[in-house]
């Protein structure tokens, strides 16, 4: 028998994917469907053969070690069906059995709006969920009570139909997907009224959810099996919860911290004082010392946000913004002329340009 590289054509060297395009070429050109001759139906045989040694890696390393390499046979030939599924594609008669009713549910996405405050804790929610259950009336069988699914009878219960097609190469065995049962083998003869022999309809349920402390928004939770039943009482999909957390009048965010600004009458800051501030989550006493600057920042520890990931809490930052009074009486200017009277200071002079409070405070709250 001739040496396998040789009747392929190519060198010791040659590569699988050059092996392969050999083999290709030459099963084209002898095959018997386009070369009836005795001489090419051999050479058909050979290559084949050949091809059936050297694309695989065991075998060809004992070819060349000066193994077996085996002689023609009819099991070599029998492999020429997967061969040529590789190349061309061909179903080769296999099967892989009737598909399943019974499928995974879709995804959903619902957006829930929180509170400033309902965020520093966590918060409980009972959402109604406009979705697809499985159906009371045939549980998901998709069959009218008291029946059941009956064997396809152009199938048999395969899910597949089976057919040969001539081709360049000879006859191909190809399946495909049932077309009375669509691939499931079984036809509902009797579907359920209620469902439409979907096994599953639309309500509305309510599903209770703990939201973790610390959430943002933009944020997504992930409740797995929460989402809409699967055609047939397939298994639920997961169900994801977009959170938006709602604007607050006084208090901002910046991560676990918030924010606000107190305003303080001019004398206040002169001469310090004690004010209670109304905090989201309880009444906070805040010390003014004398002499308190606008964009001052006060920060009260621990009076935060709680960490989603993580433990403890972030901090109240307050910003100090100091209130000049723009209008006076004659007895209020008389008593601001004689402290001006009394407190000896240089005149105004020019510096460094200063930011607006907004601005120092962003920077101060911010480090």
């Amino acid at each position: 028998m001739a040496d396998h590289y040789e009747a392929l054509g190519v060198g010791r060297d040659a590569t699988t994917d050059e092996i392969k395009k050999a083999y290709r070429r030459l099963a084209r050109e002898l095959h018997p469907d386009v070369n009836p001759g005795a001489e090419a139906s051999e050479r058909f045989k050979s290559i084949t053969h050949a091809y059936d040694v050297l694309s695989d890696a065991k075998q060809r390393q004992k070819y060349d070690q000066g193994g077996q390499n085996g002689g023609f046979s009819e099991q070599n030939f029998g492999n020429f069906g997967d061969i040529f599924e590789t190349f061309f594609g061909g179903g080769g008669g296999s099967t892989r059995g009737p598909r399943s009713r019974r499928e995974r549910g879709q995804d959903a996405l619902l957006r829930v709006e929180l509170d400033l405050d309902e965020v520093i804790f966590g918060t409980h929610r009972d959402l109604e969920v406009d979705t697809a259950i499985v159906c009371d009336t045939c549980k998901g069988s998709c069959c009218a009570p008291g029946t059941s699914p009956v064997t396809c009878d152009i199938c048999h219960g395969t899910g597949s139909i089976q057919r040969a097609v001539r081709s360049l190469l000879g006859n191909v065995m190809t399946s495909s997907p049932c077309g009375s049962c669509r691939g499931f083998g079984t036809i509902i003869a009797t579907p359920c009224m209620t469902c439409s022999g979907q096994g599953r309809v639309r309500a509305r349920r309510t599903v209770p959810v703990d939201i973790p402390a610390g959430v943002d928004t933009g944020l997504r939770l992930q409740m797995p099996g929460s989402g809409e039943a699967g055609p047939a009482a397939g298994p639920n999909g997961d169900l994801y919860l977009e959170m938006k957390v709602r604007h607050h009048d006084v208090f901002s965010r910046d991560g676990d911290d918030l924010m606000c600004s107190l305003d303080v009458p001019m004398t206040s800051a002169i001469l310090g004082t004690s004010v209670t501030v109304k905090a989201l989550d309880g009444d906070i006493e805040v010390e003014i010392r004398p002499g308190a600057q606008s964009s001052e920042v006060l920060t009260i520890r621990d009076r935060g946000i709680t960490k989603l990931r993580g433990s403890g809490r972030g901090d109240l930052k307050i910003g100090i913004h100091v209130v000049t009074p723009s209008k006076l009486d004659h007895k209020e200017r008389d008593l601001i002329e004689q402290f001006a009277a009394r407190y000896t200071t240089a005149a105004p002079t020019l510096s460094q340009y200063q930011q607006g409070l907004f601005a120092k405070l962003r920077d101060r709250f911010l480090g």
